[in-house]
């Protein structure tokens, strides 16, 4: 191997680490990547180390002519910050990589592929604007919010997501950019409820915020965590409690200014469920279409959408009937939704040839807390104390469960799911 070959390899397989990690890949991802690409190549894997934001690259040669006898060396470290998720570039490095290891792929075309990839566009504004406002109606609905809630957090969530594409994705940090985010949501939400336009304004709120929600830091954390990245997890974990503390503030914000022009905060009567979408085939319907919403957020590619939407429906209606008609706690059968949301994941994963990162992600949001989250976030700026700290720990446990739910399906040894060698999920 010459040295341009040698450092042109560990460019190559840093280049797929990177367009890996800042579309929101896992880890052990990248690594594994990383390594069939280098590997293939005839380069040692072991020149790689992940973290969740940045990749060091470091290889010898060994002894080279154009070197005058001595080993080559190479040596590089990238800064990678996370920005907009891209789950289809995700799918396409996945793809290309087992494309190198059948030898259907030069170096060369490999270097220009990736190049490809990651100058790929991503979707639309209108097509982000309008995932926002279904992901919020969907959500509204999940949550308990009836029809014309639903038809509020639709016009919220379209709205919100203009004005994060137009204003805080562009020119406010990540911090300040998710409290005005929230801030926005909320203070919209409030008028729609004020001018009469939504029943439940708690229902409304919480479907708007659902888009701000953190569900892709909080999983993939989960995941590093499960594969022994205890950096990478806990720094990603801490990206999502950041994320949930700047809903939070926002959404304090938004009621004590209201309260301060009406004279005092809008009081709330808790958890209300609509009636009109209760019924099971509402909830799998509205679960389906508020996945399936967020798919086309984190860019998954569009044939895709609907076996991302049935994924987040099964996970939901297993939750259902375990709380309807099992009597399960909210954090058990979490915990049994999050397990087959992750077993429908990988098993999907296979016979479509994408990695079940993709469902997985997507899928998993039915059940994370954002409704515990808003209620805490209410209760505690009310000062309603006594209310707040049970809230704040169902929250948590309903969080634990997800972990736990996620880490026992991956558990599971891939042949359960495929007799292929060269596992796709």
């Amino acid at each position: 191997m010459t040295e341009n070959n040698f450092t042109q390899v560990l460019e190559t397989a840093a280049l797929a680490g990177h367009i890996l990690l800042e579309n929101g890949a896992e880890i052990s991802r990248v690594e594994d990547i990383m390594a069939r690409i280098s590997t293939h190549f005839g380069v040692d894997s072991g020149n790689f180390f992940v973290l969740s934001n940045g990749i060091f690259t470091t290889g010898r040669a060994g002894k080279l002519e154009k070197a005058g006898g001595q080993a080559a060396s190479y040596a590089n470290v990238e800064f990678i910050p996370i920005r907009g998720i891209q789950l289809r570039k995700v799918r396409a490095v996945n793809q290309l990589s087992y494309d190198i290891a059948a030898d259907r792929l030069t170096l060369d075309e490999a270097w220009a592929t990736l190049q490809e990839i990651r100058a790929a566009k991503a979707k639309p504004d209108m097509e982000l604007i309008a995932g926002s406002a279904f992901g919020a109606a969907g959500f509204c609905a999940v949550f308990g919010g009836g029809f014309l809630d639903c038809a509020a957090a639709f016009v919220v969530g379209a709205l919100l997501y203009a004005f994060v594409l137009l204003v805080s994705g562009r020119y406010l940090s990540k911090i300040v950019g998710g409290i005005c985010n929230a801030l926005l949501a909320t203070l919209l939400c409030i008028i729609s409820y004020r001018s009469g336009f939504g029943h439940s304004l708690s229902n409304i709120i919480i479907g708007a915020i659902m888009p701000l929600i953190p569900g892709i830091p909080f999983v993939n954390g989960v995941r590093d965590l499960a594969n022994g990245d205890y950096i990478a997890g806990l720094t990603r974990l801490t990206d999502a409690m950041l994320g949930f503390l700047c809903i939070s503030l926002g959404v304090s914000l938004a009621f004590l200014l209201d309260g301060g022009i009406f004279g005092g905060v809008i009081e709330l009567q808790g958890i209300r469920i609509d009636e009109g979408t209760a019924p099971l085939a509402w909830q799998a319907l509205a679960a389906f279409i508020g996945t399936a919403a967020f798919a086309l957020l984190f860019g998954v590619d569009r044939e895709h959408y609907i076996a991302t939407g049935l994924t987040g429906a099964l996970g939901w209606v297993v939750y259902l009937l375990l709380v309807r008609y099992a009597s399960a706690t909210a954090p058990v059968a979490t915990l049994a939704a999050a397990f087959i949301v992750c077993i429908a994941s990988r098993a999907i994963a296979v016979p479509l040839k994408t990695p079940s990162t993709v469902f997985l992600l997507c899928g998993i949001f039915p059940l994370v807390p954002g409704a515990g989250v808003f209620w805490f976030t209410y209760y505690l700026m009310s000062e309603q104390f006594s209310l707040s700290g049970p809230t704040g720990f169902m929250a948590v446990k309903v969080a634990v469960a997800i972990v736990l739910g996620i880490i026992l399906a991956m558990e599971l040894p891939q042949r359960i799911f495929s007799s292929k060698r060269n596992k796709l999920s």
